[in-house]
Protein backbone atom coordinates (compact mmCIF):
# COMPACT_ATOMS: atom_id res chain seq x y z
CA UNK A 1 0.00 0.00 0.00
CA UNK A 2 2.96 2.79 1.21
CA UNK A 3 4.57 1.31 -2.43
CA UNK A 4 1.16 2.01 -4.48
CA UNK A 5 0.66 5.51 -2.67
CA UNK A 6 4.14 6.59 -2.94
CA UNK A 7 3.79 5.95 -7.07
CA UNK A 8 0.63 7.77 -6.80
CA UNK A 9 2.09 10.82 -5.74
CA UNK A 10 5.30 11.00 -7.84
CA UNK A 11 2.52 10.55 -10.45
CA UNK A 12 0.95 13.92 -9.64
CA UNK A 13 4.24 15.41 -8.61
CA UNK A 14 5.45 14.54 -12.57
CA UNK A 15 1.92 16.00 -13.89
CA UNK A 16 3.11 19.18 -11.84
CA UNK A 17 6.54 19.60 -13.67
CA UNK A 18 4.89 18.72 -17.66
CA UNK A 19 1.94 21.67 -16.21
CA UNK A 20 4.91 23.65 -15.34
CA UNK A 21 6.93 23.60 -18.60
CA UNK A 22 3.67 23.92 -20.18
CA UNK A 23 2.33 27.37 -18.69
CA UNK A 24 6.18 28.76 -17.27
CA UNK A 25 6.09 31.49 -19.60
CA UNK A 26 2.78 32.67 -19.82
CA UNK A 27 2.70 32.87 -15.50
CA UNK A 28 6.45 34.65 -15.98
CA UNK A 29 4.60 37.04 -18.31
CA UNK A 30 1.21 37.68 -16.33
CA UNK A 31 0.52 41.11 -15.52
CA UNK A 32 -0.59 40.95 -11.49
CA UNK A 33 -0.87 44.91 -10.91
CA UNK A 34 -4.62 44.82 -11.53
CA UNK A 35 -4.98 42.22 -9.12
CA UNK A 36 -3.48 40.51 -6.05
CA UNK A 37 -0.66 37.90 -6.52
CA UNK A 38 -1.70 34.02 -5.89
CA UNK A 39 1.66 33.05 -3.27
CA UNK A 40 1.82 29.51 -2.01
CA UNK A 41 4.10 29.26 0.72
CA UNK A 42 5.21 25.88 2.84
CA UNK A 43 5.73 26.38 6.24
CA UNK A 44 4.13 29.03 8.82
CA UNK A 45 7.10 31.26 9.13
CA UNK A 46 7.62 31.85 5.34
CA UNK A 47 3.48 32.60 5.24
CA UNK A 48 4.00 35.46 7.87
CA UNK A 49 6.45 37.23 6.13
CA UNK A 50 4.37 37.15 2.88
CA UNK A 51 1.52 38.50 4.65
CA UNK A 52 3.86 41.03 6.37
CA UNK A 53 5.78 42.20 3.67
CA UNK A 54 2.60 41.88 0.48
CA UNK A 55 -0.52 43.31 2.53
CA UNK A 56 -3.33 43.58 0.50
CA UNK A 57 -1.64 42.81 -2.30
CA UNK A 58 -1.33 39.18 -1.74
CA UNK A 59 -3.26 36.63 -1.24
CA UNK A 60 -1.37 33.56 0.86
CA UNK A 61 -1.84 29.95 0.99
CA UNK A 62 0.20 28.40 3.39
CA UNK A 63 0.52 24.52 2.96
CA UNK A 64 1.86 24.14 6.29
CA UNK A 65 0.10 24.40 9.76
CA UNK A 66 0.11 24.22 13.34
CA UNK A 67 1.83 20.79 14.15
CA UNK A 68 2.60 19.76 11.29
CA UNK A 69 6.31 18.53 10.37
CA UNK A 70 7.77 19.80 7.37
CA UNK A 71 10.56 16.85 7.18
CA UNK A 72 7.71 14.39 7.05
CA UNK A 73 5.70 16.63 4.88
CA UNK A 74 4.26 15.15 1.29
CA UNK A 75 2.64 16.84 -0.67
CA UNK A 76 -1.51 16.39 -1.31
CA UNK A 77 -3.25 16.04 -5.20
CA UNK A 78 -4.69 19.66 -3.61
CA UNK A 79 -0.92 20.95 -2.87
CA UNK A 80 -0.02 20.19 -6.33
CA UNK A 81 -3.21 22.21 -7.81
CA UNK A 82 -2.00 25.54 -5.41
CA UNK A 83 1.31 24.59 -6.37
CA UNK A 84 0.84 24.64 -10.52
CA UNK A 85 -1.92 28.15 -10.29
CA UNK A 86 0.26 30.10 -7.93
CA UNK A 87 1.86 33.27 -9.65
CA UNK A 88 4.87 32.70 -6.92
CA UNK A 89 6.11 30.04 -4.39
CA UNK A 90 8.17 30.39 -1.37
CA UNK A 91 9.83 27.84 0.20
CA UNK A 92 12.20 27.71 2.82
CA UNK A 93 15.34 25.34 0.93
CA UNK A 94 18.28 23.66 2.55
CA UNK A 95 15.83 20.06 2.49
CA UNK A 96 13.76 21.56 5.28
CA UNK A 97 11.12 20.62 3.27
CA UNK A 98 12.64 16.73 2.16
CA UNK A 99 10.22 15.09 0.21
CA UNK A 100 8.78 17.92 -2.22
CA UNK A 101 12.06 19.59 -2.19
CA UNK A 102 13.12 17.73 -6.00
CA UNK A 103 9.85 19.30 -6.88
CA UNK A 104 10.10 22.84 -6.38
CA UNK A 105 13.34 22.69 -7.36
CA UNK A 106 12.26 21.32 -10.69
CA UNK A 107 9.47 24.27 -10.76
CA UNK A 108 12.25 26.67 -10.60
CA UNK A 109 14.52 25.14 -12.98
CA UNK A 110 11.12 25.05 -15.64
CA UNK A 111 10.62 28.26 -15.07
CA UNK A 112 8.03 28.90 -12.74
CA UNK A 113 8.40 31.25 -10.08
CA UNK A 114 9.98 29.31 -6.55
CA UNK A 115 12.34 31.33 -4.18
CA UNK A 116 13.77 29.86 -1.51
CA UNK A 117 14.27 32.14 1.26
CA UNK A 118 17.46 30.81 2.45
CA UNK A 119 18.59 31.74 -0.86
CA UNK A 120 20.74 34.96 0.50
CA UNK A 121 21.68 33.46 3.19
CA UNK A 122 25.44 33.56 2.94
CA UNK A 123 26.81 29.64 3.11
CA UNK A 124 29.68 30.60 5.39
CA UNK A 125 27.61 31.28 8.53
CA UNK A 126 25.04 28.33 7.78
CA UNK A 127 25.78 25.55 10.04
CA UNK A 128 26.76 22.01 8.39
CA UNK A 129 26.72 19.23 10.84
CA UNK A 130 28.46 16.41 10.12
CA UNK A 131 25.86 14.03 10.97
CA UNK A 132 23.34 15.83 8.10
CA UNK A 133 25.05 14.53 5.01
CA UNK A 134 27.08 17.21 4.20
CA UNK A 135 23.68 19.50 4.20
CA UNK A 136 22.94 23.04 6.46
CA UNK A 137 20.89 22.64 9.41
CA UNK A 138 17.62 24.11 7.83
CA UNK A 139 16.65 25.73 11.33
CA UNK A 140 17.44 29.31 10.05
CA UNK A 141 14.30 30.85 11.82
CA UNK A 142 16.10 30.68 14.75
CA UNK A 143 18.18 33.09 14.74
CA UNK A 144 16.38 36.20 14.63
CA UNK A 145 18.89 38.11 12.73
CA UNK A 146 19.23 35.30 9.86
CA UNK A 147 15.82 35.34 9.43
CA UNK A 148 15.58 38.88 8.40
CA UNK A 149 17.71 37.92 5.35
CA UNK A 150 14.70 35.84 4.02
CA UNK A 151 12.44 39.03 4.34
CA UNK A 152 14.82 40.45 2.34
CA UNK A 153 14.72 37.97 -0.29
CA UNK A 154 10.56 37.68 -0.50
CA UNK A 155 10.80 41.58 -0.34
CA UNK A 156 12.78 41.33 -3.42
CA UNK A 157 11.50 38.56 -5.62
CA UNK A 158 7.83 40.70 -4.83
CA UNK A 159 9.32 43.97 -6.77
CA UNK A 160 10.56 41.56 -9.55
CA UNK A 161 7.14 40.29 -9.85
CA UNK A 162 5.03 43.08 -9.17
CA UNK A 163 7.45 46.50 -9.79
CA UNK A 164 4.30 48.41 -10.05
CA UNK A 165 3.99 47.97 -6.35
CA UNK A 166 7.52 48.45 -5.03
CA UNK A 167 6.67 51.29 -2.89
CA UNK A 168 4.26 49.07 -0.92
CA UNK A 169 6.54 46.19 -0.71
CA UNK A 170 9.62 47.87 0.37
CA UNK A 171 7.46 50.07 3.39
CA UNK A 172 6.28 47.38 5.29
CA UNK A 173 9.53 45.46 5.14
CA UNK A 174 11.12 48.40 6.61
CA UNK A 175 8.90 48.18 9.42
CA UNK A 176 8.76 44.48 9.20
CA UNK A 177 12.33 44.97 9.84
CA UNK A 178 12.63 47.17 12.48
CA UNK A 179 10.10 44.75 14.19
CA UNK A 180 12.33 41.96 14.07
CA UNK A 181 15.46 43.71 15.24
CA UNK A 182 13.31 44.69 17.94
CA UNK A 183 12.98 40.79 18.66
CA UNK A 184 16.11 40.17 18.17
CA UNK A 185 17.58 42.08 20.99
CA UNK A 186 14.91 41.24 23.04
CA UNK A 187 15.75 37.32 22.73
CA UNK A 188 19.36 38.51 23.57
CA UNK A 189 18.31 40.15 26.88
CA UNK A 190 15.85 37.69 28.07
CA UNK A 191 18.68 34.99 27.42
CA UNK A 192 21.15 36.68 29.74
CA UNK A 193 18.83 36.72 32.51
CA UNK A 194 20.09 32.45 32.84
CA UNK A 195 23.52 32.10 34.24
CA UNK A 196 25.84 30.83 31.72
CA UNK A 197 26.27 27.26 33.27
CA UNK A 198 22.28 26.85 32.98
CA UNK A 199 22.40 27.55 29.49
CA UNK A 200 21.21 24.23 28.45
CA UNK A 201 18.22 23.57 26.07
CA UNK A 202 17.47 19.78 25.30
CA UNK A 203 14.68 19.29 22.93
CA UNK A 204 12.96 16.55 21.01
CA UNK A 205 15.01 17.57 18.13
CA UNK A 206 17.95 19.03 16.91
CA UNK A 207 16.23 21.90 15.43
CA UNK A 208 17.27 24.88 18.05
CA UNK A 209 21.43 25.13 16.80
CA UNK A 210 20.86 28.31 14.84
CA UNK A 211 18.92 29.78 18.34
CA UNK A 212 22.15 28.25 20.68
CA UNK A 213 25.00 30.26 18.32
CA UNK A 214 22.78 33.49 18.39
CA UNK A 215 21.36 33.55 22.12
CA UNK A 216 24.55 31.65 24.04
CA UNK A 217 22.71 28.30 24.57
CA UNK A 218 23.96 24.27 24.74
CA UNK A 219 21.64 22.88 22.74
CA UNK A 220 21.03 18.62 22.60
CA UNK A 221 18.17 16.93 20.97
CA UNK A 222 17.09 13.72 20.95
CA UNK A 223 16.29 13.24 17.32
CA UNK A 224 18.83 14.42 14.54
CA UNK A 225 18.18 17.60 12.35
CA UNK A 226 15.55 15.90 10.42
CA UNK A 227 12.94 14.28 12.13
CA UNK A 228 12.91 11.61 9.57
CA UNK A 229 16.07 9.94 11.65
CA UNK A 230 13.92 7.97 14.62
CA UNK A 231 15.41 8.08 17.90
CA UNK A 232 16.99 4.88 19.26
CA UNK A 233 17.08 3.12 22.59
CA UNK A 234 20.89 4.22 22.70
CA UNK A 235 19.61 7.99 21.58
CA UNK A 236 17.27 8.32 24.93
CA UNK A 237 19.93 6.64 27.17
CA UNK A 238 22.90 8.98 26.66
CA UNK A 239 20.80 12.19 26.51
CA UNK A 240 19.41 10.89 29.57
CA UNK A 241 22.48 10.17 31.47
CA UNK A 242 23.73 14.00 30.15
CA UNK A 243 20.54 15.58 31.72
CA UNK A 244 21.02 13.89 34.72
CA UNK A 245 25.05 14.79 34.78
CA UNK A 246 24.55 18.55 34.47
CA UNK A 247 21.22 17.90 36.50
CA UNK A 248 19.49 20.23 34.03
CA UNK A 249 16.27 21.17 35.68
CA UNK A 250 13.58 21.65 32.63
CA UNK A 251 13.57 19.66 28.97
CA UNK A 252 10.82 20.87 26.47
CA UNK A 253 8.41 18.85 23.78
CA UNK A 254 7.79 20.65 20.32
CA UNK A 255 4.15 21.19 18.75
CA UNK A 256 4.86 19.30 15.78
CA UNK A 257 6.76 16.51 17.29
CA UNK A 258 5.14 13.66 19.40
CA UNK A 259 5.45 14.36 22.79
CA UNK A 260 5.95 10.55 23.99
CA UNK A 261 9.67 10.90 22.55
CA UNK A 262 10.58 13.61 25.76
CA UNK A 263 8.70 11.59 27.80
CA UNK A 264 10.84 8.37 27.70
CA UNK A 265 13.50 10.86 28.26
CA UNK A 266 12.15 12.03 31.40
CA UNK A 267 11.67 8.35 32.60
CA UNK A 268 15.37 7.75 31.55
CA UNK A 269 16.43 10.54 33.20
CA UNK A 270 14.50 9.69 36.70
CA UNK A 271 16.38 6.29 36.37
CA UNK A 272 19.58 7.99 36.27
CA UNK A 273 18.67 9.06 39.79
CA UNK A 274 17.46 12.60 38.59
CA UNK A 275 14.14 14.24 38.37
CA UNK A 276 13.65 16.73 35.17
CA UNK A 277 10.52 18.28 34.44
CA UNK A 278 9.27 18.98 31.02
CA UNK A 279 9.19 23.04 30.91
CA UNK A 280 6.50 23.41 28.17
CA UNK A 281 5.70 23.14 24.78
CA UNK A 282 8.06 25.34 22.08
CA UNK A 283 7.32 26.15 18.71
CA UNK A 284 9.95 24.52 16.06
CA UNK A 285 9.35 23.66 12.63
CA UNK A 286 6.00 25.19 12.76
CA UNK A 287 4.06 27.65 14.58
CA UNK A 288 0.70 27.88 16.91
CA UNK A 289 -2.98 27.93 15.99
CA UNK A 290 -3.84 31.15 13.65
CA UNK A 291 -5.23 34.02 15.67
CA UNK A 292 -3.34 33.56 18.57
CA UNK A 293 0.28 35.24 19.39
CA UNK A 294 2.19 32.27 18.76
CA UNK A 295 0.49 32.25 14.91
CA UNK A 296 2.55 34.76 14.35
CA UNK A 297 6.54 34.67 14.10
CA UNK A 298 7.09 37.05 16.56
CA UNK A 299 4.58 35.81 19.13
CA UNK A 300 6.03 32.56 18.46
CA UNK A 301 9.85 33.08 18.74
CA UNK A 302 8.87 35.42 21.88
CA UNK A 303 7.26 32.85 23.13
CA UNK A 304 9.70 30.00 22.94
CA UNK A 305 12.60 32.77 24.95
CA UNK A 306 10.05 32.90 27.95
CA UNK A 307 9.23 29.77 28.40
CA UNK A 308 13.13 28.85 28.30
CA UNK A 309 14.00 31.39 30.56
CA UNK A 310 10.97 30.83 32.86
CA UNK A 311 11.80 27.00 33.17
CA UNK A 312 15.42 27.26 33.43
CA UNK A 313 14.97 29.63 36.27
CA UNK A 314 12.51 28.05 38.12
CA UNK A 315 15.07 26.66 40.84
CA UNK A 316 16.79 29.92 41.05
Amino acid sequence: MKRLWTLFLLSLLVGLLVACDDTASQNNAVDVSERQINVVATIGMITDIVENIGGERVDVTGLMGPGIDPHLYTASEGDVTRLREADIVFYNGLHLEAQMANVLERMNESGSRTVAVTDGIEREILLAPPEFQGAYDPHVWFDVSMWMSAVETVRDALIELDPASAEIYQQNAEAYLSELQELHEYVQEQAETVPEQKRVLVTAHDAFNYFGRAYGFEVRGLQGISTAAEASTADVQNLARFIAEREIPAVFIESSVPQRNIEAVQAAVRSEGFDVSIGGELFSDAMGNPGTPEGTYIGMVRHNIDIIVSALLATE
